[in-house]
């Protein structure tokens, strides 16, 4: 049986309305990581977090460095970024490090100040909806 996990961390609550609606469309739920969330044997864990200045969220940083790699084997990547060119290189390379496979990324747009104003919105979430349930389908073996 397929066992999926889903974490955030946000700052500006993108990562955490991206996360939710993940869970809700996958029948899991989204765990924020300053509830320290026990990470389990999963099939596929998706981790969603933003770009806040170039860099991810510290407290992300944190919490994936305490990631076990016995426990993770695969790792989707989700990120807000308001370029939607910037994923998160720094867990990328945490995970790969810790011998956890980071199978994929999907860059969904974010919102700062006046610029890109109501985003993620609906049709991102459609998108991040879709692109998890093909992911799924991709990795979990």
């Amino acid at each position: 049986m397929e066992q999926i996990q889903i974490i955030y961390a946000t700052k500006t609550q993108h990562s955490k309305k991206i996360a939710e609606a993940m869970g809700t469309a996958l029948n899991t739920k989204a765990e924020n990581i300053n509830t320290n969330p026990l990470i389990i044997n999963s099939t596929l864990l998706f981790i969603v977090g933003g770009i806040y200045g170039g860099k991810s969220l510290p407290e992300l940083v944190a919490f994936v460095n305490g990631i076990d790699g016995q426990i993770v084997k695969k790792v989707v990547l989700i990120t807000s970024c308001l370029s939607e060119k910037q994923g998160q290189a720094t867990i990328r390379q945490i995970l790969e490090d810790k011998g956890i496979t980071v199978c994929d990324e999907l860059i969904c747009p974010g919102s700062f100040l006046f610029f890109k104003l109501g985003h993620p919105n609906n049709n991102d979430l459609k998108i991040v909806i879709s692109f998890a349930k093909e992911a799924i389908e991709r990795f979990k073996a």
